[in-house]
């Protein structure tokens, strides 16, 4: 197969869901997939050989905090971000344009980027498209972002369809600045909430013809229903033989009705960012491991995972590392979440393939608790 080519293994009988494949110079992986985020060219606590282990296809890397530290032109100098963190299979990095959004008090959007000051130090950096291009060109990724405009939930819908037009200006400045055909750039669909304005910007990205395309603007505070809608509107638009990947999403629920409207790729810091506050995902829902009840409690976080961190430790032993604030204890939540995830998506694949994708959501949705909530 041609490289970054996404070929279809499978389509569900009963839902938009699909088995898909896309190849990059790292490797291929199978879609529907769970990237962990691995911010500062790490994924926190854990190390590659680990994300091997758990089984992790793809790792997620961070432009904005990247060109910050330790810079990009040190990354190329070390041969790039697979050289540097040491992980020979593919990496995505996203443009930047969400974590500059995320500055709200320390930015000035203008037509040109963004001006902004650095969350470390309070020095000031713009970053426009041709600069997100020139970092990520340099990081080395094979999968990136087009530079896009994100606009605030909630927002006016003047506001949404100000970011909507930007985002399509800034993809074809992005398209024209991007160097590497070793690197598959992907564009980002805006729009918020707003059906006319999610159809409008899915018109014009699709129209630049990129591998793949990011959804991105979701996730940012808007209740999930609302979420859903907007997936489900774009959707039907969206072209069959290219990746859709929605940004930002790691909640079980979230992952699988996504996966059911047609998403093959998803990424978030909620798997790693809850495991270091001592919460645990598992097949009967979230464990709160540092809760008191678990002191005695001798058996595995989750008796149905067959990660390293459940086949070795106890909920009393986890709870313990937690309390003491042993290092130890991000690294063995981290591990069982990341490997709970990877495992979820397995099984999703396996009911597309069996056409029991409904009837897989619902067992899992009863076991883990969604509907009690």
């Amino acid at each position: 197969m041609a490289i970054f080519e996404y070929e279809i293994l499978k389509e569900c009988k009963s839902t938009g869901a699909r088995i898909g494949r896309f190849h990059t110079p790292h490797g291929s992986f199978e879609t529907p997939i769970f990237m962990p985020v691995g911010t500062q060219a790490t994924v926190k606590a854990v190390t590659p050989r680990d994300l091997k282990e758990i089984g992790a296809q793809v790792i997620l890397s961070n432009t904005y905090h990247l060109y910050l530290r330790p810079g990009h032109e040190l990354v190329k100098e070390a041969g790039g971000l697979h050289k540097f963190m040491n992980w020979d299979r593919p990496i995505l990095t996203d443009s930047g344009g969400f974590q500059v959004f995320s500055l709200s008090d320390l930015r000035e959007i203008k037509e040109e980027g963004v001006y902004f000051r650095s969350h470390l130090d309070g020095s000031t950096h713009f970053i426009g498209p041709e600069e997100s291009m020139e970092i990520q060109n340099a990081l080395g990724a094979d999968i990136i972002m087009a530079f896009d405009e994100c606009a605030p939930y909630p927002c006016s819908y003047e506001e949404a369809a100000r970011a909507v037009e930007r985002t399509t200006r800034w993809a074809i400045r992005c398209k024209e600045a991007h160097k590497r055909q070793d690197q598959a750039l992907f564009g980002i669909i805006q729009g918020n909430v707003y059906k006319d304005l999610r159809l409008k910007s899915a018109e014009e990205i699709l129209a630049l013809d990129f591998p793949g395309y990011g959804i991105g603007g979701l996730s940012v505070g808007e209740p999930k229903p609302l979420m859903y809608e907007m997936l489900d509107v774009l959707m039907p638009a969206m072209p069959k033989d290219k990746p859709r990947y929605l940004m930002g999403v790691g909640s079980p629920d979230a992952l699988i009705e996504g996966v059911i409207r047609g998403v093959d790729m998803f990424d978030c810091v909620l798997p790693t960012r809850i495991a270091r506050n001592g919460t645990a995902m598992t097949s009967q829902g979230r464990v709160v491991v540092r809760n008191a009840s678990y002191q005695r409690d001798f058996s595995p976080l989750d008796p149905e995972c067959d990660c390293y961190t459940c086949q070795n430790f106890t909920r009393a032993y986890i709870r313990h590392l937690v309390k003491a604030q042993e290092i130890l204890a991000s690294t063995l939540i981290t591990i069982h979440n990341l490997r709970f995830l990877v495992r979820l998506m397995e099984k999703v694949k396996e009911a597309i393939w069996e056409d029991r994708l409904l009837e897989f959501k619902k067992e899992f949705f009863t076991k883990y608790g969604y509907e009690r909530e």
